[in-house]
């Protein structure tokens, strides 16, 4: 078995567009949405046509069906509303799944994942903080174009009840047809002997360019743990993973400035976006976005953005109801 990193089937064989040619690719699928990029622009951008794109191997009607399937998602879910202050017990679910504050060698974000960090709330609820944290990397790509993050996943001490098979299933689909492309590599560290037999049945949920990019590390097998070493700055890695850095132990309190930071961000992006937009026959177009009229004072700071509510001052978001398969 070769723990090689190298270019997925799916990448080496995926058609190269110039960058005319992918404007253009770009600009037809723009005229396949039709009214969809007014109504959400923040989302709708070349960058993340591009993605979709990518991810669709250049194919302009698969794009545009996957694009159009992630809108129809998005007006019902609002990933774009969820902030800091939904997620349920974030200290807790924050050590299971968190945004590192260090890149890889190529710059790209890198998620972490703590397997043996028991649930402690609903799948709902973990399918929430999953979503927040892809929100928050969707929109913050750094130089990439795609494949701008790398999934870093502790298998140590995992068990069923870590991953139940249809959480798994319902992420997997979050993942591949909502935010495609954002994945560079996911990296397995250190799975038991019992997670082969979970793998043959949850391998079938990924997609063929997703399950290309799934890299397995064991701790005892220095081959494998050379993909440790290409991917990262040992430097900076954390101890746990065979890095040789001492200061990045988890800071719950400086993390959770940087997500409501990250918050605030989107969400002036968004009103910036939408001053942006043209008139149509002298009436100003009213996109879709959960934050456009949120923008008030709190704290005496004009710039921060709050978080919507219900009437009972408690954030709502629906269930997810996914296809059957």
């Amino acid at each position: 078995m070769s723990y090689q990193l190298k270019k997925t089937r799916s990448e080496a064989t995926q058609p190269k567009a110039s960058s005319s040619e992918e404007q253009e690719k770009i600009n037809e699928v723009r005229g396949l949405l039709g009214n969809m990029t007014e109504e959400m622009p923040s989302f709708l951008t070349d960058t993340t046509i591009r993605r979709f794109l990518r991810a669709r191997n250049w194919s302009t009607v698969e794009a545009t069906k996957g694009l159009k399937e992630t809108v129809k998602w998005r007006r019902v879910y609002r990933p774009d509303a969820i902030c800091w202050d939904d997620i349920a017990e974030k200290e807790h679910q924050a050590r299971r799944m968190r945004v590192a504050d260090y890149v890889d060698k190529n710059g790209r974000s890198v998620l972490v994942a703590n397997m043996s960090i028991k649930p402690n709330v609903s799948a709902k609820e973990q399918i929430k903080n999953m979503v927040h944290v892809l929100e928050y990397l969707a929109t913050n790509p750094g130089e990439q174009l795609d494949g701008y993050v790398v999934w870093l996943v502790d298998f140590r001490g995992w068990s069923i009840s870590s991953s139940p098979l249809s959480l798994t299933r319902e992420s997997m689909h979050i993942i591949q047809n909502y935010y495609p492309g954002v994945i560079g590599v996911a990296i397995a560290f250190d799975p038991p002997k019992i997670f082969e037999s979970f793998w043959k049945i949850a391998k079938h949920f990924l997609q063929p360019y997703m399950k290309d990019r799934v890299k397995f590390v064991y701790a005892n097998n220095l081959e494998s743990k050379k993909i440790i070493a290409d991917v990262f700055d040992l430097d900076k890695l954390e101890a746990s993973f065979g890095g040789r850095s001492t200061s990045t132990a988890f800071d719950f309190n400086k993390y959770e400035e940087r997500m409501r930071k990250g918050h605030q961000m989107r969400g002036a992006a968004k009103l910036q976006m939408a001053t942006a937009l043209p008139n149509h026959d002298g009436i100003q177009v009213i996109p879709y976005e959960p934050y456009m009229n949120l923008a008030e004072e709190v704290d005496g700071d004009k710039n921060d953005l709050v978080c919507p509510t219900t009437k009972s001052g408690s954030p709502k978001h629906p269930n997810l109801h996914l296809p059957a398969s």
